[in-house]
This record gives structure tokens, C-alpha cells and sequence, in this order.
């Protein structure tokens, strides 16, 4: 009995054996067949200061990812797909650092986003220690394209272009006016973003017949705003010119409204709060007719109009930053795809030589020129009726504007 139970379950073993690797091999040849996600990094600051517009960026990416994925992904690399690696820069450079460390360990093959100037600057530079691609998604200040980082590209516009483009853009509206705005008062966070804006204004508008009554700086984040709508008040100047985060401007346009400050217009660069349809549909009657220079889709796009209505759709706000990281993943996957390989050296050489056009911006065919993304531009806005309009240039205006304003 013992023998043939031996002989029985040797007999057993041997089929069972053979049947299990057979069935061990068979995912074996479906992983081959399955080529491997390409890990992306995506760094946005969706805690402190900067966490609303960190948010807007993460979800772009992450609708970006699905897009590349759902149109085939990678082919060069057989329909890899991407694997969005998260992390949070906490609003702070140094944490920035950290993360892109923790990043790299993880094997990604690009980081992508950071928002803020002083996290665009240390997460690049923390990058570039491993020559590993990192496209920037907002950070205006133009330290970040002039260190000669190899690794490092900026897709929209920086604060150069967009404090000229926005002088162009002023004199242009005004003039179209009958010049009724003569003299201007400037607030501006004291960071590397809003001093370096309003240094830049207020050397080029004197240029052009505009008179600067004052350059007022404020911290991030600013409690209160009442000593700057009282000096605004005693000045009474023509325009208002705010370069700050979306806080402190949301603070500063109700303090004004608050002690009845009036002016022909408010004219904001890069504003954080004045290109935001929350502070549209939160305060609508403070925002009203806030004109600003800055990121916006392209009204024109159909693809833009769209992604717009997908992501209200889904119960959540729309902003640019959601555009322009959703653009950043469609022109890594174009870089990847040229490349056909996640090879850190190859990818930045297939970025630095992009001509890519299928983004969602108001701008034409990408040209890296020294990390700078050459075909990007700005945009003229204003809050009309609840809503943000694209207002200036012609080409991509959804609406006129409404300029001056009675006082």
C-alpha cells in the first residue's frame, strides 16, 4: 500500500509539476508582451502657501497622463504607458529638494511642474545633478532658464516677455482708449516673482508716457491690507497694477472696495487671484472687469474648450495651470516618443529639439531656445459676467474690452 500510494502521488507530482509551469510561464509571457509604464514625476505643492494652484496642476498632469495612455501611449517603446509618480513640494524649496531626490530613486524619467519660482529653481537645480529632464509648468522668474541647466525647459512664458508683453498690451488698450489712464500705482509681493515684475514696470513705463506714484511691496502670505488701499486712496491714480499671489490679491481688491478706492482699471501681470475663477465666483462683484497678463487656454482650441467642460464636469474648478500641465505631459510623451527611449540624455535632447503643437495654449510650435520655450506667450484677460475672456490678441479673443472704467 505504501508503495503504490508513493508511486501514486510521485505520478501525481510529476503531472501537477509540469501542468504548474506551465501555468507559472504563462504570465511570464504575457509581462514580455506587456511593455513597462514610464515613470513621470510630478511636482506640485499641494500643501502651504501655494496649495490651490499646486492642486490645479496635479490634476492636469494626472488628465494628461490618461491622455497619452488612452492614445496609445509610448509606441517607439511598445505602447508603454505612463505611471505618474506624485510628490508634494510642501511650498517650500527645500522640500522640493528632497522630493526630487525621493523621485530619482524611484527611477522617473522626467520630473514635470512645481509652479512656484522658488520651488522651479531648487527642484531644477536638484534635478540637474542627475541630468534628469525637468520641465517647468509656470515659475516666471527668468533665474530659472539662465543657469545654463542642460536638463531644465520652460514651457510657458517667463516674467520678461510677460512684463513686456503686458507694457504692449496696456498701451495698446490705453491708446484704443483716448490715453485716459496717465498715472499708476504698483503692488507687488516682495518675492522673486512680484519685485522682479515690478522693477521691470516701473523702468519701462515711464518710457511711454506713464507716470509710477508708488511701488508698494507686501509679504506672502499678507494678513491685511488696509495701510496699502489707504495709500492707494491718497494717491488716486489712473490704474492699479498688482503682481502677487492669489491671496494677497483677493485681500487687496476687497480692502479697496471696502474703502470705496476706485480706478480707471486694474491692470494685473501674472496675477494669481485676477486669472482665477474662484476668486470670479466667490467674490464676483470685487473681480469684475480685472484685466491681467497671463497664462490662459486657448479659447479658440476646441481640444481646450473640451478639456475645460471634462474637468467642470467632474465637479472641479478650471484653471490655467490645469491647461498648461496637461500641455507638459503631451510634450514629454512627444520627446519620449521622438526619443524612443527614457535615456535621461536622449529625452532632454529630443525636448531641446521640440516642435511640438498639440497643446491646449495660445501659443505657436514649441522652440526651446537656452531652456526657454520661444513660441510661448502671454495673453491679455478680464473678468466679464462671471466668467475670464481672452481679450487681447485679436487671434485668440473670446470677447472686447471694457475699459476704462467709470470712477
Amino acid at each position: 500500500m505504501t508503495t503504490r500510494h508513493t508511486s501514486i502521488n510521485r505520478r501525481t507530482f510529476i503531472k501537477t509539476g509540469v501542468a504548474g509551469a506551465a501555468v507559472l510561464a504563462a504570465p511570464a509571457v504575457l509581462r514580455a508582451q506587456t511593455p513597462p509604464t514610464i515613470k513621470v514625476g510630478v511636482l506640485q505643492p499641494v500643501t502651504g502657501a501655494f496649495a490651490m494652484d499646486g492642486g490645479f496642476g496635479r490634476v492636469g498632469a494626472e488628465m494628461g497622463v490618461a491622455k497619452v495612455n488612452a492614445m496609445g501611449g509610448i509606441k517607439a517603446l511598445g505602447g508603454a504607458k505612463f505611471e505618474m509618480i506624485f510628490a508634494d513640494a510642501r511650498s517650500n524649496p527645500e522640500v522640493a529638494v528632497q522630493e526630487v531626490e525621493q523621485l530619482n530613486s524611484r527611477g522617473v524619467a522626467a520630473i514635470v511642474g512645481g509652479f512656484a519660482s522658488p520651488v522651479c529653481l531648487a527642484a531644477s537645480q536638484a534635478a540637474s545633478r542627475y541630468n534628469l529632464p525637468y520641465i517647468v509648468d509656470v515659475g516666471v522668474t527668468d533665474q530659472i532658464i539662465q543657469r545654463g541647466l542642460k536638463n531644465t525647459f520652460r514651457f510657458s512664458p517667463g516674467f520678461s516677455l510677460c512684463t513686456r508683453t503686458a507694457i504692449e498690451n496696456l498701451i495698446k488698450i490705453n491708446d484704443a482708449a483716448g490715453k485716459p489712464a496717465k498715472t499708476i500705482v504698483l503692488v507687488h509681493e516682495d518675492g522673486l516673482f512680484g519685485s522682479g515684475l515690478a522693477k521691470m514696470m516701473a523702468e519701462e513705463l515711464p518710457k511711454h508716457g506713464f507716470e509710477i506714484l508708488d511701488s508698494i511691496s507686501h509679504p506672502t502670505p499678507a494678513r491685511d491690507m488696509s495701510n496699502v488701499a489707504l495709500r492707494i486712496r491718497s494717491l488716486k491714480p489712473d490704474l492699479i497694477i498688482p503682481s502677487s499671489y492669489y491671496g494677497e490679491t483677493v485681500l487687496l481688491c476687497r480692502t479697496l472696495r471696502q474703502q470705496r478706492v476706485r480706478a480707471k482699471g486694474i491692470f494685473a501681470v501674472l496675477n494669481g487671484a485676477a486669472s482665477n475663477l474662484r476668486f470670479v465666483r466667490e467674490f464676483p462683484d470685487v473681480a469684475e472687469n480685472i484685466m491681467d497678463c497671463n497664462h490662459w487656454h486657448d479659447p479658440q482650441k476646441p481640444a481646450a474648450i473640451a478639456l475645460r467642460q471634462e474637468v467642470e464636469a467632474a465637479g472641479k474648478p478650471w484653471n490655467y495651470n490645469i491647461a498648461l500641465n496637461f500641455s507638459d505631459m503631451l510634450l514629454l510623451a512627444d520627446a519620449i516618443e521622438r526619443a524612443g527611449s527614457v535615456d535621461h540624455e536622449k529625452v532632454i535632447e529630443a525636448l531641446a529639439s521640440s516642435t511640438f503643437e498639440g497643446h491646449l495654449m495660445p501659443y505657436g510650435p514649441t522652440k526651446f531656445v537656452d531652456g526657454q520655450n520661444m513660441g510661448a506667450a502671454p495673453v491679455m484677460t478680464q473678468v466679464q459676467k462671471g466668467d475670464i475672456n481672452v481679450i487681447f490678441p485679436e487671434e485668440f479673443a473670446d470677447a472686447k474690452a471694457n475699459y476704462p472704467l467709470e470712477i
